[in-house]
């Protein structure tokens, strides 16, 4: 399981470990990949079957980090002459592709720091026949009147370029979700595939554009340039995710976990939205 995480989910990242030893089986290995600055906070976090890795140590050393003084100082933004100024949840992005090189194990799956896992759940799901799990809705992003997909439309058009594939080859799958798969020596062709068709290193290749998924890229790669290779495709989402809106009421949040489908196992909260870690956690634990 792999975890991209900062300092202020830190809270909600040591929920998600608690939740994860507590319902989750077969995993095989914990990695929480953080900026060099948080590693020592999320050290605590560290057993023998969960690791924090340094983002230094995963992506080149040419993309800088700093802290941005048109946001008085409050905010990280990354640089370099080779890529557009990056984001936190750009980086994040990149450092979730790089850790591929630097692992031994076969499958790796995302799970977000604000999901807190309520049911048993085996990561065997990810594999069948030998083959790894693409979550994929089909051609879900050339559905009319959705706003969220207007920009995803954009991601997945960037992830056809950086991928050096035709526009009108788009058929527009959705590929994002929280709890998703990849196969780790996919990953590493991907990266080869991309420096091959940019000319650069793949870092560079993907950060020349600010508006970029790495979960279409991943999938968009999988499905038209090795055609689904080592592959299966699914399309049940096994964590109940809030994207948008406004902090929940306690009795908004039982409400939110009792409309949780029968495959799913998590709930995801994205931090932004304002609900209290702490309510979280008694409301997850009473669960």
């Amino acid at each position: 399981m792999v975890t991209a995480s900062y300092a202020p989910d830190f809270e909600r990242c040591r929920l998600l470990c608690e939740t994860a030893d507590s319902h989750v089986t077969g995993i095989a290995h914990h990695y929480i990949l953080v900026e060099g600055r948080d590693v020592a906070l999320f050290r605590q976090l560290e057993t023998p079957k969960r690791t924090v890795v340094d983002e230094r140590d995963l992506l080149p050393k040419w993309l800088k980090c700093f802290d941005d003084p048109l946001s008085g100082f409050k905010r990280r933004i990354w640089l370099s002459f080779r890529t557009q100024p990056l984001r936190g949840w750009h980086v994040q992005q990149l450092r979730r592709i790089a850790i591929a090189a630097h692992v031994p194990e076969n499958v790796l799956v995302f799970c977000d720091s604000d999901v807190a896992f309520l049911r048993p759940f085996d990561f065997s799901v990810f594999r069948r026949d030998g083959r790894t799990r693409l979550f994929r809705r089909d051609h879900a992003l050339r559905e009319e009147g959705l706003d969220g997909h207007i920009q995803q439309r954009i991601w997945s058009t960037n992830a056809g370029k950086v991928l050096g594939l035709q526009a009108k080859n788009d058929v527009g799958h959705d590929y994002i979700t929280t709890l998703i798969a990849w196969d780790r020596e996919t990953v590493l062709a991907m990266c080869r595939h991309i420096e091959a068709v940019n000319h650069r290193h793949w870092v560079a290749a993907i950060g020349s554009a600010r508006k970029f998924s790495e979960c279409l890229i991943y999938g968009r790669y999988v499905d038209e340039v090795i055609e689904g290779k080592g592959h299966f495709h699914d399309s049940r989402e096994f964590c109940n995710v809030l994207w948008y809106g406004t902090a929940l009421s306690d009795d908004e949040f039982r409400a939110f976990v009792a409309g949780m489908s029968p495959e799913q196992v998590a709930i995801g909260m994205q931090s932004f939205i304002g609900t209290d870690v702490s309510r979280i956690r008694r409301l997850v634990l009473a669960a």
